[in-house]
């Protein structure tokens, strides 16, 4: 198996502005993701946050517990897509880094067209020169946005992350699907099966609620275009991982073995071009 979602924090190495005042304002660690991972599991790391200065210093430390860990299979950095000469620079150091594998500028709490911004679809379009792909956080009244981004950007794979964050149980499910099936039009967009107990809240949904989530996804994308996430740690505040994955498992039933093995593994070793020998990768 592949989670393609999974975060790890320091606030004893790096400052994460987000983190005060939660119940996850403290480490999570390799050591503590470990043992509730399947056997022979990999993970990709997903950038968590932490001031954009210190982006570098993210990748290193991950990094550096890769090196005695090799389930961790790559990393998603954070790159200011919109900086012009600097996003250039950055880019093109990550493109020929074997262990970054992809590129998040998380986009949720932007404010409406921050998508429209031409420094930043430069940037998105350069990541796609790189071999890169974005990995795109936005809520659902952003997917309009996204579609457009996806349609600007069509060299450039796009990784909706959390199936869009939409308000599970909410009154906006209609709009959610409609604009999840037009970013389904998208061959470059594929989608992670991921987040969304969080979105819900604990206690506020349901298992089959989610499912109902999942598989529309899984309808709109088709199982070669859905990947599985944890978002681990984040997870914890609705659900454990074992659930999130019985969860994504469950509505999965009735899909050919392939099509499972695409939604838990090859569709995000294909998105991230990662190896099929995690042992091989040159970490220096």
């Amino acid at each position: 198996m592949l989670d393609s979602h999974v975060h790890l924090w320091d606030p004893r190495q790096l400052d994460y502005p987000w983190l005060p005042g939660t119940v996850l304002d403290r480490p999570f660690l390799p050591e503590d993701l470990e043992p509730l991972l399947p056997s022979a599991a990999g993970v990709v790391f997903v950038e968590a946050g932490r001031v954009p200065r210190q982006a570098g210093a993210e990748v290193e430390w991950i990094r550096d517990a890769a090196r005695t860990r090799p389930w961790i299979r790559g990393a998603v950095a954070h790159v200011s897509l919109e900086a012009g000469s600097t996003t250039r620079d950055l880019i093109r150091r990550h493109g020929e880094d074997p262990f970054v594998v992809g590129v998040r500028r998380n986009i949720q709490d932007e404010a409406a067209g921050f998508t429209a911004d031409e420094e930043f679809r430069t940037g998105v379009r350069l990541l796609g020169d790189a071999g890169l792909p974005f990995d795109a956080c936005v809520r659902a009244g952003q997917l309009v946005e996204l579609d457009e981004l996806a349609a600007a950007c069509p060299q450039t794979a796009i990784v909706l992350d959390h199936l869009g964050k939409p308000a599970v149980g909410g009154t906006g499910d209609a709009a959610w699907r409609r604009a999840l099936e037009q970013l389904g039009r998208h061959p470059n967009l594929v989608c992670k099966l991921s987040g969304l107990a969080t979105e819900a809240g604990p206690g506020d949904a349901s298992p089959e609620l989610l499912r109902r989530y999942l598989r529309v996804a899984l309808e709109v994308f088709g199982p070669d275009r859905c990947l599985f996430g944890s978002d681990w740690p984040v997870l914890t505040q609705a659900i454990d991982y074992r659930g999130w994955l019985d969860l994504v498992l469950d509505a999965l039933a009735g899909q050919s073995a392939q099509a499972v093995d695409a939604v838990l593994r090859g569709n995000a070793a294909r998105v991230y071009q990662l190896p099929d020998d995690p042992y091989g990768k040159d970490l220096a």
